[in-house]
């Protein structure tokens, strides 16, 4: 018991500046969600379509970015330390170059809202917001890069601190922008883009000053030399970024299915569903952070090769991410006639989001437990089974399933959302066994 206590202990101080990082990241969507729902539910849909294919399309990139944390951890725990400046200056090359490709695709998937059936007025508002935060796409690599990295070190605050300052600018920006303050035209949900834009260039800015000015940091020589290309080490953060990148991919792409499913059943549908995937989303946030610091203290301990204190710090972190969404949970339920006014004063639109936070009420647990499993088996480097397991998860069970609820029994975006609540289920009991496995196997060696 005294083990565990400290373990949750460790896990925590790790956590909560991802958390309130990531939260800061998000909740510039959710801001923005809410700042555009003061002038109507076809801007906030044109968000929530928005904000689907551009989170769809960079999440693989983040996925990728995020590869290097346990390898830094992993170095750090072994004190090979001459080896991470190293690490960072190919996970910069391979970073930029998938960022401009994201950025490219991103940009030229806009023009399709629609052609996936779509209401017309709806469409025409996501493609020019998303081409606006398509943009973003780059400064948003380059700022995970050197997130990711100092993270491998356990140092979590910084990037913590950054976010909470960006979201400031976020909301000054969206308030200028969007409702035309300060003498500027009143942008709409454009606005809200240009905002958000503005706010990750900030971002990298001072991550980048923060890092060239920590001391400590120097003797990694954290530059780009172009010349010292090692592939086989971008081979390695390819090997486990890319399927790290899809496991995001595959459960983002369902919910981003999800939406395009429950655009068919109108606005409203489409509306209360934003309000409420938002709101899951904060939440999720949470399970991140726990995710973020169960995969480097998994790192830590594979580097000093004990196995014990690996199954520890990743049973640790499981059972933390489920106790948190299980708190979630009760919120939803107990606030769920109230949380979604925040976002719209449209009754028809609340009374749906109502009863979607119930739902996303039932799937927090599970949504902590995959999304922590994830991040203690990257912790292992073990990145391919669990690959396979999302894609089954989300794309064999879940969207079928809500598909067939939806639409051929007719419970609306009621079943679609029962579908992913089981898809989700699936995810986090496969991952939890896998994890077992997994470490038992490196007891036995």
């Amino acid at each position: 018991m005294k083990a565990f206590k400290k373990h949750i202990k460790s896990t925590i101080t790790l956590a909560y500046p991802v958390i309130i990082g990531q939260l800061g990241f998000i909740m510039m969507g959710v801001v923005d969600s809410i700042m555009v729902g003061e002038i109507g539910a076809v801007p906030l849909a044109g968000a929530s379509l928005g904000n689907s294919l551009f989170i769809l399309i960079f999440i693989i990139g983040l996925g990728v970015a995020m590869s290097v944390t346990p390898l830094i951890a992993i170095l750090v725990g072994a004190e090979r330390f001459s080896e991470c400046g190293v690490y960072f200056r190919q996970s910069l090359i391979v970073n930029m170059s998938l960022g401009f490709i994201l950025m490219s695709v991103t940009f030229f998937c806009s023009d399709f809202f629609e052609y996936l059936n779509q209401p017309h007025e709806v469409a025409i508002q996501a493609s020019s917001y998303t081409k606006i935060v398509a943009l973003s796409i780059l400064p948003a690599m380059l700022f995970h890069t050197y997130k990711q990295f100092i993270e491998g070190f356990s140092i979590m605050k910084p990037a913590m601190i950054i976010a909470i300052t960006a979201n400031i600018i976020n909301v000054f920006g969206n308030w200028v922008f969007i409702y035309g303050n300060l003498g500027m035209p009143a942008l709409g949900l454009n606005g809200a883009g240009l905002s958000t834009f503005s706010s990750r260039v900030f971002m990298v800015l001072a991550i980048i000053f923060y890092v060239k000015n920590k001391e400590s940091f120097k003797v990694y020589d954290l530059n780009f030399h172009f010349r010292n290309i090692n592939f086989p080490i971008i081979k390695k953060i390819l090997e486990i970024g890319l399927p790290s990148g899809f496991q995001y991919f595959f459960e983002v792409g369902a919910f981003t299915f999800a939406v395009l499913m429950i655009g068919w059943l109108g606005t409203n549908s489409l509306a209360a569903h934003q309000i409420a995937i938002n709101l899951a989303s904060i939440s999720f946030m949470a399970v991140l952070g726990i995710s973020a610091a169960g995969g480097i203290r998994v790192g830590n301990a594979i580097g000093k090769k004990d196995i014990a204190e690996v199954r520890r710090a990743g049973f640790t972190a499981i059972i933390l991410g489920a106790s948190v969404m299980f708190t979630a949970g009760v919120i939803f339920i107990t606030f769920k006639n109230f949380l979604p006014t925040l976002y719209i004063d449209d009754s028809e639109v609340i009374r749906i989001a109502s009863s979607l936070l119930i739902i996303a009420a039932l799937f927090q647990i599970s949504d902590g437990i995959q999304g922590v499993g994830i991040g203690v088996l990257r912790g292992l480097t073990d990145v391919k089974i669990p690959t396979l397991i999302t894609f089954i998860a989300y794309w064999i069970i879940a969207l079928p399933i809500a598909y067939l609820l939806g639409f051929t029994f007719n419970f609306g975006v009621e079943g679609v959302w029962v579908g992913l609540l089981l898809g989700l289920t699936a995810s986090a009991i496969m991952l939890t066994i896998r994890f077992n496995l997994k470490s038992k196997q490196l007891v036995e060696l």
